[in-house]
C-alpha cells in the first residue's frame, strides 16, 4: 500500500531533466539513510517513455560526467555517486521473471546502493521500490506518477516535489 503519491506532467525533454535532477536532489539529501538502508527506484512505462532519459538526468546531476549508456543490452550499468554505488538496471530482455534470481544481482541491494530499475515487472523477486514510477506518453508528453512505499521513499518523493515546484531549486 502506498505512503504517498503523486502525479506530475513533464512536457518536454528539459521538463525530464528537471524531474531527474528533483530526483537526485532528493537522493542527495537523504544520502545518509540511504548508505544505511539503500534506496530502489522502480520505473516503469512503455519503450520510449522517457525511463532511460530519467535516469540519465538524475546521474548527471549527481555528477556522472562520462557516458550514460542505456542498460538494454548489458542489463546492468554501475556508478559511484556521492558515496553510494548507483546500479541502473534494465529488465526489458528478461523472458522468465526468475532471470533477476539467476543474474545475481540480489547482492547488489541494500545499504549504500540506489538501485534505479527499468522494467522491474519483468522480474521476479525485487524488493518492493522505495519510489515507484510510472511513465505514460501523452499526446504532448508524459504524465509521471510517482508511489513511494517506505518511509525513504516518502522523504524522496517530498524533497523531489518541493524541488519540482521550485524550478531554480532542482537546476542548482
Amino acid at each position: 500500500m502506498p505512503l504517498s503519491q503523486t502525479t506530475l506532467f513533464v512536457a518536454d525533454e528539459a521538463a525530464t531533466a528537471r524531474l531527474g535532477a528533483a530526483i537526485a536532489h532528493a537522493i542527495e539529501s537523504e544520502r545518509t539513510s540511504i548508505a544505511r538502508t539503500g534506496l530502489v527506484i522502480g520505473l516503469s512505462g512503455d519503450l520510449g517513455a522517457g525511463k532511460t532519459s530519467l535516469v540519465r538526468a538524475i546521474l548527471r546531476t549527481l555528477g556522472v560526467t562520462g557516458p550514460v549508456k542505456s542498460p538494454t543490452f548489458a542489463l546492468l550499468e554501475p556508478y559511484v555517486v556521492s558515496s553510494l554505488d548507483f546500479y541502473h538496471f534494465d529488465f526489458y530482455r528478461f523472458k522468465d521473471p526468475r532471470e533477476f534470481e539467476a543474474a545475481g544481482f540480489r547482492e547488489l541491494f541494500g545499504p549504500g546502493a540506489v538501485c534505479a530499475i527499468e522494467w522491474p515487472e519483468r522480474a521476479s523477486g525485487l524488493p518492493t521500490p522505495d519510489l515507484a514510477l510510472t511513465l505514460q506518453v501523452e499526446e504532448h508528453g508524459r504524465r509521471v506518477e510517482i508511489v513511494a512505499h517506505s518511509e525513504i521513499g516518502v522523504a524522496c518523493l517530498q524533497e523531489a516535489i518541493a524541488r519540482w515546484e521550485t524550478p531554480t531549486a532542482a537546476a542548482g
